[in-house]
């Protein structure tokens, strides 16, 4: 309880940071958000009933006291541009981000885990040196380049995957889904849309490469390197000594207490992926987050770009919680520290 206290605490110390930065930027940002609200051509009595409207008449330590009181509440605001909750507004784009990075995390798992073991396990030989090198490429190539370059050649060349959007849009009339989390795909799967989750999965495809390829690449790298250093440790002599294989003393053995590291980095890989996924949300046309924020920045709507630092923040603070909470069950020596 110790240890979940003290991590509970140190991820409510950075979500008021968090909060209290923004607030700042907010209010450094160039422009009048009652003026972008009401319109270049309002009364002044217009304008003042939008600044008395936003609280932009108050003191500022009465202003941050109100919006962080607001968040908490689950007031995060009235966005500039589309002029609707920007709770709303998120809740709408949200989960269609949260389906692109999950699949793209799930990949990147199921990938650079036993890519990395297999790397440690042929230290210094070809598939040792055939997983680096493609664990470097992985991780330096430009996102919006591999993006461009799977979609020119899967969907355009070879045809085999859609070149954008979330999922076939005729299926709305033919098949409508109803929706239970708003992620396409989980909602499809429980309803037993099976037309939709066919095509959301065959469009999930390329955009879910590319978010994958940076954290597989670097999930990759730290496994091996987390896996070479735990076989220097006594208990992996002693288990070569009572004749255990090399093979089988990386995977029963060494592999639990090297995940620790790796649970980090993932933690860290997400955060990332979630704005990383937004040019290949631009690219591929997919209707989430990086949308939102994109139309927000150039409407210049500071609700709406607050909102999605926060909650992205806010993502980022609950994915390292979740992390530290499953080292502390992977290894008890972690409650520790």
């Amino acid at each position: 309880m110790r240890y979940l206290a003290r991590r509970l605490g140190q991820a409510l110390l950075v979500v008021a940071g968090v909060v209290m930065l923004t607030f700042v930027i907010m209010r450094m940002v160039p422009g009048d958000p009652a003026v972008a609200y009401a319109g270049p051509k309002a009364t002044p009595e217009q304008l003042a009933a939008a600044r008395e409207q936003f609280g932009l008449d108050r003191p500022l330590h009465v202003q941050l006291w109100n919006y962080a009181r607001d968040l908490v509440t689950g007031d995060w605001g009235t966005s500039l541009r589309t002029r609707r909750p920007v709770v709303d507004d998120l809740l709408t784009a949200f989960p269609a981000t949260l389906e692109l990075v999950g699949a793209a995390l799930i990949v990147a798992i199921l990938v650079g885990v036993p890519v990395g073991v297999l790397a440690a396990r042929y230290k210094t030989k070809f598939p040792d040196l055939s997983v680096r090198l493609g664990s470097m490429l992985a991780v330096s190539v430009p996102v919006f380049w591999l993006a461009l370059a799977l979609q020119t050649l899967f969907a355009s060349h070879l045809g085999w995957f859609p070149v954008a959007g979330e999922y076939d849009n005729t299926l709305d009339t033919t098949s409508p889904l109803t929706l239970w989390t708003n992620i396409t795909i989980v909602d499809a799967l429980i309803t037993g849309n099976w037309p939709i989750f066919t095509s959301t999965l065959n469009h999930l495809v390329l955009p879910s490469l590319v978010v994958a390829a940076y954290p597989a690449g670097v999930i990759a790298q730290m496994t091996r390197a987390a896996l070479i250093e735990e076989s220097s440790q006594d208990h992996v002599r002693l288990e070569r000594a009572m004749g255990f294989g090399e093979t089988a003393i990386l995977t029963r053995f060494a592999l639990r207490p090297a995940l620790n590291p790796v649970l980090s980095l993932i933690a860290l890989v997400f955060a990332y992926s979630l704005v990383n996924g937004f040019l290949v949300e631009a690219v591929f046309n997919w209707p989430g987050l990086g949308r939102y924020a994109f139309n927000a920045i150039t409407s210049a709507d500071t609700p709406g770009i607050a909102g999605v630092t926060v909650l992205v923040a806010g993502v980022y603070v609950l994915a390292n919680l979740v992390v530290d909470l499953l080292q502390g069950v992977i290894d008890p020596r972690a409650r520790a520290r």
